[in-house]
């Protein structure tokens, strides 16, 4: 309850995460029938970049304040969108992005437990008819707000994991989706600090009922402190058709824009088959 991701937003894993958000809500829109997204951990919608929270930390410069320049390559068709969301002034946050790409008769729905966060939310959405916004417990979320009418759409699950428990609980809440709603798309983010976590994460996912599970990740530096975020990773069940090609390309563009480190790297990997 004390994560406010204003000290964080735009950084790098901001820019991996919604970089591959991007392409999940391109594949989406290439069909006609209308899609729904859960946003599990929405935040407040958008953030200043000139903000106390934003300057105190300057994240955001070693992220999207890298990328700015770029001028062709993968990385345009999201930065396009984040140039026109406000950046640098503003970066938006997955909802903002969310709701960018929505159609008339698509929806957004929104969890966010964290009371002034979610007063932040409410006032960016400015009552849209294509959100509706939930102050509620992400993982009860999941429960009460899946499947989707529309029986089609996106599960973005993104926790601060600021408790112990959270690789657990995030491997509990995509069996959970998985069961509820077979057909959906989930995203789930992850940190990698060391690898031992993430390697225990995958085998269970290995060892659970989910099926065509993809692993995006993308390290800055030899994942070997256990106190500094050195990469982050994102899970990716049901991936579009030709996803984990568009991710590859996406991941290998970000890297050397993001970090000159001789341990850097990133992968893109088939976890758990169809």
């Amino acid at each position: 309850m004390n994560y406010r991701h204003a000290f964080h937003a735009g950084n790098f894993a901001d820019c991996m995460k919604h970089a591959l958000l991007g392409e999940i809500l391109t594949a989406l829109t290439r069909k006609p029938a209308p899609f729904a997204v859960l946003d599990t951990h929405a935040g407040r919608g958008s953030y200043d970049l000139s903000s106390e929270e934003a300057i105190r930390t300057g994240e955001w410069q070693d992220g999207i304040g890298r990328l700015l320049g770029v001028q062709e390559g993968p990385l345009i068709p999201w930065l396009a969108a984040m140039r026109a969301a406000g950046v640098p002034e503003t970066y938006p946050g997955s909802p903002a992005q969310i709701l960018a790409a929505l159609r008339e008769g698509d929806r957004l729905v929104c969890c966010e437990a964290h009371p002034e966060e979610y007063a932040a939310l409410v006032a960016w959405s400015g009552r849209d008819p294509h959100i509706s916004l939930h102050r509620r417990d992400a993982w009860e979320g999941l429960r009460a707000l899946t499947p989707f009418p529309e029986r089609r759409g996106l599960v973005l699950i993104d926790p601060p994991f600021e408790q112990p428990g959270e690789f657990e609980r995030l491997e509990a809440g995509l069996a959970l989706v998985n069961h509820r709603f077979r057909a959906a798309i989930q995203a789930a983010w992850y940190p990698v600090k060391h690898r031992t976590p993430v390697r225990q994460f995958h085998q269970a996912l290995r060892d659970g009922p989910v099926r065509d599970v993809l692993d995006c990740q993308l390290w800055l530096r030899e994942p070997t402190d256990a106190d500094r975020l050195n990469g982050c990773g994102l899970v990716v069940v049901n991936p579009p058709w030709g996803f984990a090609e568009k991710a590859e390309a996406i991941l290998g563009a970000l890297l050397p824009l993001l970090s000159d480190d001789p341990g850097r790297g990133f992968a893109v990997t088939e976890l758990v088959p169809e």
